[in-house]
């Protein structure tokens, strides 16, 4: 369960995001409070043999623009691009966790932003996703395994009938492990 205290105690323990700025790309974990739950909107990649995340669960985000002056600029824009959700309106930046690299792309930085929308916001989905949905963390982490993708184990979530693995599970993994500890 999870009170405005815990959303302090969160907000506390993430990194703030106005000293960095060296992400090559930002992914919002967007969440909201629902019936006194934590919730977050996880999506899903279209099949693109050019996607080197195709097919995958996700979180909404992206590549850095030249126009964007900073990552925050990077989730904002594109998470209204894929979900149609405009976080500079009933939103609140709770922080942000380590930058993260991909494994399919080394070189790239990800920055992930921890947003609480204060709002029950609708969704449309842009045509690179093909899913969204809302997920509890307390499922998640009750639903914590070891998989096999392709011929090697990996760990992942496995949540209503969907595999959550690769960047998208190191991220949550990462936000999991900070929620343990205000807990």
């Amino acid at each position: 369960m999870y009170y405005n205290s815990s959303i302090t105690k969160l907000s506390n323990n993430l990194r703030p995001i106005t000293a960095i700025d060296k992400a090559d790309a930002a992914v919002s974990l967007l969440l909201r409070l629902q019936e006194q739950n934590l919730e977050a909107l996880l999506v899903r990649r279209v099949e693109n043999p050019n996607d080197l995340w195709s097919g995958q669960m996700a979180l909404p985000g992206g590549k850095r623009d030249p126009k964007d002056h900073c990552p925050k600029q990077t989730a904002i824009r594109e998470t209204l691009e894929e979900t149609s959700i405009d976080l500079t309106h009933r939103c609140r930046i709770l922080g942000s966790l380590r930058i993260i690299r991909s494994e399919q792309k080394p070189d790239m930085k990800i920055l992930p932003l921890v947003i609480l929308l204060e709002h029950n916001p609708s969704i449309r989905l842009n045509d690179e996703l093909v899913l969204a949905f809302w997920i509890s963390i307390d499922e998640l982490i009750r639903n914590r395994k070891t998989v096999m993708i392709g011929h090697r184990k990996v760990h992942a979530f496995l949540v209503k009938d969907v595999c959550i693995w690769g960047l998208t599970y190191r991220i949550l993994s990462d936000f999991l492990e900070i929620v343990r500890k205000i807990e």
